[in-house]
């Protein structure tokens, strides 16, 4: 008899593990807290790494159709200084297919494939070693049981609690995102500016960052050190508890990133508008341009686990993704969740029997923290550099991961 496996969580990792199980073969439970598919924005877009995102995505059996969805041009990256001055201009060569470019729903839809995912199916609770397996306690009261229990439910994790009791902390930098749509014809200025890619600007413990998305859309990132309560009135549009991170209106963990589907209201974002120009107060026009046209903005503290995260091992559970190592969003995270979903599956695709399921599972985690743990402390370096009181640390920074 085969184990009956769930994995928590329909994001990159999650998706990637369910379907290498079922490319094989093994039923697998995905259970997702968001009501459907679209119930929220998918986010922005993530750059796939050859022998990373790439390989998992192969080992998935996707591989052809992520190479005819994603933007090789995407790769192409532009580096201003704040007077507007270009200090570098790297564009890829043709072939080139190091890191392409895919929107997060286009990746999100494609792994989703025939999977069969239980939508609204929140978790509240994992309990490991109960008497008949590892028991799974939804929002709605009900409760199941599992052999195994993969977390793969992000940064605020409600399966990580049943193996670590350790929590991400605050970076000290905070990211606002808003976003440009149809760019190339209402400002086909700032289109220019972005190019095929992305086009980065950077200060004094502050960055400003623009990435085209497919169809015409450019997400901008604001980024800069600052007190963890900076954002102008969060509790008043949100229902935000900063303590506990959860929204005092729908319990829900939304601490990683207000609720998208919150939104602010107008007066709210003109506000955050004015604080985000004042920061950003003497760099060049057209760069300020990506913040004057912003249609919305989201608040997004960054959080990071300890870079040694791991854990004793706890038969019937294990995290895969942000849930084991969260770090800063450098382009390593994304790839490390799907990597390691597709490695898990794979492992307990070719465990012998059902007793040697445990010892696949925990032969994995050791290879996961000893990885994670090197990308972990690269990631939280890059974050230093890129929003530094020297602002060419993040020019040295890009000199040395681009090729030449």
């Amino acid at each position: 008899m085969r184990p009956r496996i769930a994995v928590i969580g329909s994001g990159p990792a999650g998706l990637t593990f369910a379907r290498v199980l079922h490319r094989h073969g093994h039923a697998v439970t995905v259970l997702e807290r968001d009501s459907a598919r679209d119930a929220r924005p998918a986010g922005g877009t993530l750059d796939l790494h050859e022998g990373m995102g790439q390989l998992a995505v192969e080992k998935a059996g996707v591989l052809a159709e992520f190479q005819a969805l994603s933007r090789p041009e995407g790769q192409a990256m532009r580096i201003l200084d704040t007077d507007g001055t270009v200090l570098r201009d790297w564009q890829p060569r043709p072939g080139e297919r190091a890191n392409p470019e895919i929107d997060r729903g286009q990746l999100r839809d494609l792994l989703l494939g025939p999977l069969d995912v239980q939508w609204g199916r929140g978790v509240t609770e994992v309990v490991p070693e109960s008497r008949d397996g590892v028991l799974v306690h939804f929002a709605d009261g009900r409760q199941e049981t599992f052999d195994l229990v993969i977390g793969a439910d992000g940064a605020w994790s409600r399966v990580r609690p049943a193996v670590s009791s350790v929590t991400p902390q605050y970076t000290g930098v905070t990211l606002i995102e808003t976003s440009l749509d149809d760019i190339d014809t209402r400002h086909p200025d700032l289109a220019r500016l972005v190019g095929d890619g992305s086009v980065a600007v950077y200060g004094v413990n502050r960055a400003l960052v623009a990435q085209r998305n497919s169809g015409g859309h450019v997400k901008v990132y604001a980024q800069f050190r600052v007190e963890l309560d900076w954002y102008p009135n969060p509790d008043r549009h949100t229902g935000l508890d900063r303590h506990t991170g959860l929204d005092r209106h729908t319990g829900l963990d939304q601490r990683a990133g207000l609720d998208q589907r919150a939104g602010l209201n107008q007066a709210d974002a003109e506000a955050v508008r004015s604080s985000l120009l004042a920061l950003f107060d003497g760099w060049a026009a057209p760069v300020l341009d990506l913040l004057r046209h912003g249609t919305a903005f989201l608040h997004r503290p960054l959080y990071a686990l300890p870079v040694s995260h791991t854990w004793a091992h706890v038969p019937g559970v294990t995290l895969l993704g942000d849930a084991a190592h969260l770090m800063p969003p450098l382009g390593a995270g994304a790839n490390l969740a799907m990597l390691e979903g597709a490695e898990l599956a794979e492992s307990i695709v070719a465990a012998p029997g059902p007793g040697d399921l445990d010892k696949a599972v925990r032969a994995f985690e050791e290879q996961m923290w000893a990885r994670a743990g090197r990308w972990a402390h690269i990631t939280m370096a890059g974050l230093e550099r890129l929003v530094s009181p020297n602002p060419s640390e993040a020019l040295a920074l890009f000199d040395e991961v681009q090729p030449s």
